[in-house]
């Protein structure tokens, strides 16, 4: 990665959802802002709230970012803060929640499918390539015939609760490791 990277938490707005499976990506990317020390404003070009920085002390330069907007519709913010910032897919990393990984598992990639993912659909869409990193945060599958949209948007488990506060300071390491050391040294040790 290379200049400034833009690395967009992936979820739903308000209180309802804030502790979802589909909100793990925001909770990774909030975690990340801790670490920086900083909160998040809106940003001007609307849609979106951000928390410029560097990973570590002096270490590489980010836009923690999430859409203010429902994860469907995450394109179209997305875009707009990559035109702001002049980052090309090349340095746009996005974490989402992963059905097809079980709790508890990580696997980040570039590029490929979305999976039914609408908010990656929605992204590809606006930047024209589904060529930009993943940091696929494992939720599992629902159990029995549960609907996926319902289980994506139901809170995590109590025994999942117990470790997910793990889950997602893994999933953070696994960010900063991909900035600051790239994709397939952060795969060997996450995967």
């Amino acid at each position: 990665m290379t200049g400034t990277t833009l690395i967009v938490g992936l979820g739903n707005p308000g209180p309802e959802y804030e502790r979802t499976r589909h909100n793990i990506g925001q909770m990774v990317v909030g975690e990340l802002a801790s670490r920086m020390g900083g909160g998040f404003t809106r940003h001007k070009s609307g849609g979106a709230v951000v928390a410029p920085g560097r990973l570590g002390v002096g270490g590489p330069r980010v836009v923690l970012a999430m859409s203010t907007g429902y994860m469907n519709v995450s394109g179209r913010p997305v875009g707009a803060l990559a035109r702001f910032y002049d980052v090309g897919v090349e340095d746009l990393v996005v974490v989402h929640d992963e059905l097809d990984i079980p709790f508890d598992t990580l696997r980040l990639k570039r590029g490929g499918g979305e999976g039914g993912h609408n908010g990656l659909k929605s992204i590809s869409a606006s930047m024209g390539s589904k060529d930009y990193a993943r940091v696929r945060v494992g939720i599992g599958r629902p159990p029995g015939r549960m609907d996926v949209a319902d289980f994506v948007l139901r809170p995590f488990t109590k025994d999942e609760q117990q470790t997910l506060p793990l889950h997602v300071d893994r999933a953070a390491d696994a960010v900063e490791a991909l900035v600051s050391e790239g994709l397939e040294a952060a795969q060997q040790r996450f995967h």
